[in-house]
């Protein structure tokens, strides 16, 4: 009797691990860093980033220090995650998906991004 409780107890608890792992995070992030581009009010051109940005949740970049509303250019997608730009702020508008590792050229403007 003993170890049947024994086997049932492992089992249930092996089952519970199996679970726990197979489940997605709700919490989860992308692996790694975003970078962009931006002009700060001096007019010098600098680099800005996201580290370990959350999954699922819209990110709007702050507006280039030169001319508010304006927007960066030129992301690189450092992360293990696929990076949805938008021209728009709020995740709207025209979009540009970046893949794991890709990036774009200057030309491409930018005011949110999503991960995914």
């Amino acid at each position: 009797m003993f170890l049947r409780s024994a086997t049932a107890a492992v089992g249930a608890a092996a089952s519970a691990l199996v679970l726990l792992v197979a489940l997605p995070n709700s919490a989860s992030a992308a692996t790694g860093q975003f970078r962009y581009t931006y002009t700060t009010e001096e007019g010098y051109e600098a680099v800005g980033f996201l580290n370990h940005p959350d999954s699922g949740q819209c990110i709007d970049l702050p507006a280039p220090g030169s001319a508010p509303g304006s927007a960066s250019s030129a992301p690189k997608n450092h992360t293990d995650a696929t990076a949805t730009v938008f021209v728009d702020a709020d995740c709207e508008g025209a979009y540009y998906v970046l893949p794991p590792g890709k990036g774009a050229s200057d030309r491409l403007q930018l005011r949110s991004v999503v991960f995914s």
